[in-house]
């Protein structure tokens, strides 16, 4: 036997294993699913954000060619139990029911009325205009203040109220008693626009039974299918050991796919109703109206400083839009953001309020980042606020309030440990990077000639909570599950290696880095590894993939299983080379005696030895395998700095982004490619906040940037280069010492951006513009400004 030279994985830049298949073809999306016998079902919408339901008559569809069968909500409504919310966050929370087809009323434009059964998916379209409903209008609800008044229409009559929840918290001093001796209190009100998380695959679902054993298979393009097995067991009756959740290749999600949808839950009805599989694919115009909606919030920030811009204290209030139902976490995407709001700052107190409002709009749910850059941007456009009021440069108000490296591990006023961090290193290398000084050089000297063209610098400094996961945490916050992560790992008789993990990746490169992670562990080749995810039935246990968990919850998971292979190895290669455990060494993949180097046997022989069982310790189980299902006991805090230089056509509002510049602290990289491609893909979704996207609704609650036509997703020619790098203090909170990334860029992006232009536009007397901040609102805002100095 040779040794094993296996260089290291985990740093290693290794292309994606999964790419292969998503390059040439070879992927299995969800739509591409074929099952013998299968079906077709198109779901009616409602064209009206409020109305009662007066009838529903699909009896004319069923007349159409090709139909099979047509369903209303009343005829589907015995075996569909409400949707679930699995986030009651305060005791006395407003839960409404959500039924899968709308049976009496509907509560905004695109909920579902009827669906339509066919042979095929254009006979089933075509055949939802012979369905006949009668509606009688109800008074749309669309402004969340005015949705509060006493007298106000309500979404849902029953409840009495469109006031979902409130929640409040309280840390430090009295936040009325720091205002009083502070030297300046600063107010300012910001809305974060409603977002479209546009995947680049829609959602779609594959029902099909097993009638004879009462059995389910349910493939749905979805993040979670732990969580929707379970869920949709509830909603349908189906017990839970008969449904099995298969997420094939998943083509995106940025949180729209963490959800339990009505279309999966109608399908397993339909499934049910007819006795055959059944298929349902959302049209891009579906996707707009029905699948949730990101973001969506008043905020009400106040800041009480010295006059040498020390932070004191920050107040927040928020009015959040639920949109017309709770969905599975709708309520408590507000309250992530509440912890994050004092963010990388000191302070002696923090006060926070949050109202859930119902409107008669798509609901709200998870978009990528979840309540922390709604929080970011809040408090990094405050900051910047902060710094002009005192006349001091943005970055220096941040040094004078940030906490210092030599601090942590640091308890923040919101009561969050932040475990390590650097962030005068971060934000060093990137001042650098970015040429801070000569930039503003530049900029002083354009101002002074009264340029049309404006330069602005823009600074976020921001850390946030992710690898969602310590169960006790979730406990305290009223979530309704626990947010450990489960992993096994198989040796096999030849010694190739199969990783089962319970997280469920659409994009992230699960397979490649978990096969690093196992690699090194074990002292196998990278190959060798095969990850299997995504299958409730091959992947039992799991918590599925959110909040930037994956890596930190499930990866570490991988790593702990993987150390438990190897010390049942030990124990075995212990016994075949007459040695203590205590006296071998594991290197490389090879178990050595210390002091006799030709004493040795490869963990793949082990694995070998384990299967054949002719020769183990007594008493020994014949097999190497091992599995661990980890809770971690902290969040992982990943932080940075970006900074954004544009200019600002004070004469059209165009704004053109001329250099972006981050450097982001992630801990331990496991692979850089794919932490790159991470920050990138994050960077342009905060800066299309920032630039291009909105969910419009007009005054009767129609959603008018109903599709890519009306809804600008920017592409590669509308972003700039990006420059990023790392610093690196590992995370404490698990064994590989990494830190989330998926989320970090859009976290930081948004502030960085609207922060540079506020800055291009501030000595013409600028202070805000509204998201996104299109050629309109510059313009607007800068005459705005003209003519009140005019005035």
């Amino acid at each position: 036997m040779t040794d094993q030279a296996v260089e290291a994985e985990v740093g290693r830049a290794r292309l994606r294993k999964e790419d292969a298949r998503l390059i040439t073809g070879q992927t299995n999306w969800t739509d591409n699913i074929t099952v013998t016998g299968l079906l077709h079902m198109a779901i009616l919408r409602s064209p009206m954000a409020h109305a009662r339901i007066d009838r529903v008559d699909v009896s004319p569809a069923l007349e159409r060619p090709g139909v099979v069968a047509a369903f209303s909500g009343a005829d589907l409504a015995d075996g569909l139990a409400s949707l679930p919310c699995a986030w009651p966050v305060t005791e006395d929370m407003v839960h409404p029911d959500h039924p899968p087809l709308a049976v009496d009323e509907v509560r905004h434009a695109g909920d579902p009325v009827a669906v339509v059964v066919a042979r095929d998916r254009y006979a089933a379209a075509d055949a939802l205009e012979a369905v006949e409903v009668d509606y009688t209008p109800l008074p749309p609800v669309l402004d969340l203040e005015a949705a509060l008044a006493e007298d106000a229409p309500l979404v849902h009559a029953d409840k009495g109220t469109n006031r979902c929840y409130d929640w409040p918290l309280r840390t430090g001093e009295d936040f009325a008693a720091v205002r009083e001796r502070a030297d300046v209190v600063l107010k300012r009100r910001y809305l974060q626009q409603r977002l479209v998380p546009s995947p680049m695959e829609p959602r779609a679902v594959v029902a099909a039974p097993l009638s004879a054993s009462g059995e389910y298979t349910l493939w749905t393009a979805t993040q979670v299918p732990h969580i929707a097995r379970i869920m949709l067991a509830m909603v349908t009756g189906i017990p839970e050991h008969k449904l099995r959740v298969i997420a094939p290749d998943v083509g995106g999600g940025f949180g729209s796919k963490l959800q339990v949808y009505g279309e999966e839950a109608i399908a397993l009805a339909v499934a049910r109703r007819t006795g055959r599989p059944v298929k349902w694919t959302e049209s891009r115009s579906e996707n707009f109206l029905a699948t949730h909606h990101g973001r969506g919030m008043i905020q009400d920030i106040e800041l009480a400083a010295t006059r040498d811009g020390r932070l004191l204290g920050v107040k927040v209030g928020l009015i959040a839009d639920m949109g017309a139902y709770l969905m599975l976490v709708t309520p408590g995407i507000p309250i992530l953001g509440a912890f994050m709001y004092p963010a990388i700052y000191k302070m002696d107190s923090y006060e926070f309020d949050c109202t859930g409002v119902f409107t008669t709009r798509t609901p709200t749910d998870a978009y990528r980042g979840a309540g922390r850059p709604e929080a970011t941007y809040a408090i990094e456009r405050a900051m910047d606020e902060l710094a002009a009021e005192v006349g001091l440069d943005p970055v220096e108000v941040r040094r004078r309030n940030w906490i210092r490296h030599e601090e942590f591990p640091y308890t923040s006023i919101a009561g969050l440990t932040y475990d390590s961090g650097n962030y005068e290193a971060a934000t060093e290398k990137a001042l650098a990077l970015f040429g801070y000084d000569t930039l503003r050089a530049e900029q002083a000297d354009r101002n002074a000639r009264g340029d049309t063209v404006r330069l602005g610098i823009g600074v976020s400094t921001y850390t946030e909570m992710c690898g969602l996961a310590p169960s006790r945490v979730l406990r305290d916050l009223r979530y309704g599950a626990g947010g450990w992560e489960a992993a096994s790992i198989r040796m096999l008789p030849t010694g190739k290696v199969e990783v089962v993990t319970g997280t469920s990746p659409h994009g992230q490169g699960h397979v490649t880095a978990w096969s690093q992670i196992a690699a090194d562990v074990l002292g196998v080749p990278f190959e060798d590894v095969e990850v299997i995810h995504g299958d409730t039935k091959a992947a039992p246990q799991g918590m599925d993939t959110y909040g930037s968990r994956s890596l930190v919850v499930g990866g570490a998971a991988v790593h702990h299983a993987a150390v438990k292979v190897v010390d049942k190895a030990r124990k075995v290669a212990a016994h075949l080379l007459e040695a203590s455990e205590q006296d071998l060494e594991f290197t490389g993949g090879v178990f050595a005696v210390k002091g006799s180097p030709e004493a040795r046997r490869s963990i793949q022989e082990i694995a070998f030895e384990a299967f054949t069982s002719h020769d183990l310790p007594d008493g020994m189980e014949p097999t190497i395998n091992a599995e661990h299902v980890l809770d971690p006991e902290n969040f992982s805090y990943p932080h940075g700095t970006h900074l954004c230089a544009v200019e600002v056509d004070t004469e059209t509002g165009g704004t053109t982004i001329r250099s972006y510049v981050c450097v982001d602290d992630v801990g331990k990289v496991v692979n850089p490619l794919i932490v790159e491609g991470q920050t990138h893909g994050g960077l342009a979704q905060g800066i299309a906040q920032a630039l291009y996207e909105e969910a419009v609704y007009d005054e009767e609650g129609n959603l008018v940037s109903a599709s890519l036509a009306d809804y600008l997703v920017p592409g590669a020619p509308d972003l700039p280069e990006f420059v990023t790098d790392r610093t690196e203090t590992p995370a404490t909170s698990n064994p590989l010492g990494a830190k989330g990334v998926g989320e970090s860029g859009t976290i930081a992006s948004t502030p960085a951006v609207v922060n540079a232009i506020v800055d291009a536009l501030r000595p013409l007397g600028v202070h805000d513009v509204r998201m996104p901040c299109t050629p309109e609102r510059v313009w607007r805002a800068v005459e705005s400004a003209r003519k009140e100095a005019s005035a």
